[in-house]
């Protein structure tokens, strides 16, 4: 009968931990090329090592060893790349944040690299608050943030800083 009234004792963080929810993918994919497009013409090529989604209170998708992004026009021809280490893609949200060597290229040439950016796909918008080089055609320009049309054709550096050239207008005296 003694034996029956011993209790255990369990120490609290052993219960926390073995109760504790663990957050894992319900689905994992390896060497993935997905082709995304609208009315029948490809818009985006998507190529990735790992892609693991996520379903929590969002749904999420995350690229933990790197993406690479086409983005093609109605000609199908390149519009501009993307590629980073690391990315992760808010279904609901319809935005997609990019990380650890982000490289944006246009169809000018233009190269943008940082280290995080912001694709709000509602807006049409790509943003960072994170320092940028821009490569542009014999110029570099550099900044802290970046706000851009979705296909990186305009975009404004929010706090340049650095060396870069100014176009002078002519003075109108000199004209004459």
């Amino acid at each position: 009968m003694g034996l029956l009234l011993v209790s255990c004792k369990n120490d609290l963080a052993d219960v926390n931990r073995l109760t504790s929810k663990v957050v894992a993918p319900c689905e994992t994919e390896k060497d993935v090329v997905t082709i995304y497009s609208d009315s029948a013409r490809m818009k985006i090529k998507l190529m990735a090592p790992l892609i693991e989604r996520y379903v929590k209170d969002t749904t999420y998708v995350v690229f933990n060893k790197g993406i690479h992004l086409i983005f093609y026009d109605d000609s199908l021809k390149v519009k501009n790349e993307l590629t980073a280490r690391y990315a992760i893609k808010y279904d609901v949200l319809n935005r997609m944040e990019a990380r650890t060597d982000v490289v944006l290229t246009n169809r000018k040439g233009e190269k943008l690299k940082t280290e995080h950016l912001i694709w709000d796909q509602n807006k049409k918008l790509i943003f960072t608050d994170a320092p940028v080089i821009i490569i542009q055609l014999g110029d570099t320009l550099y900044g802290d943030g970046l706000q851009s049309n979705e296909d990186f054709s305009k975009y404004k550096i929010t706090k340049p800083y650095g060396k870069f050239a100014v176009k002078q207008e002519p003075d109108k005296d000199s004209l004459k």
